[in-house]
């Protein structure tokens, strides 16, 4: 293979790579605790979009069960936004040459 083809190969690598980041970065995932009391979404960049909260959990003297659910909501949120992410990286790697281990996007 001549330089000129690896040089293709890699501007194609590149270009998918972006569109992948793109991708992940429009993905969503909610989380949800105490039996979906609390609901929390997180974009695909891992910052939260919306919270939900029912309102029989916002009582003055119940602040620490609210924190923590809202601390576990966002937590499963993180780890569905996780698997998400990687399954469509499988998806769009599919077929390209990467080192078995390599973590992308870089």
């Amino acid at each position: 293979m001549d330089i000129g083809e690896l040089m293709k190969q890699a501007g194609k690598m590149q270009a998918k790579m972006q569109e992948m980041q793109e991708q992940i970065a429009d993905l969503e995932a909610t989380g949800e605790a105490g039996a979906g009391m609390v609901k929390v979404v997180l974009n695909g960049k891992g910052y939260a979009k919306a919270v939900a909260i029912e309102r029989s959990l916002m009582k003055e003297d119940d602040t620490e069960i609210l924190e923590d659910l809202i601390a576990a909501a966002i937590n499963d949120a993180k780890s569905k936004l996780e698997t998400e992410s990687a399954e469509h990286m499988k998806k769009m790697t599919a077929g390209m040459p990467i080192p078995p281990g390599m973590k992308l996007p870089f």
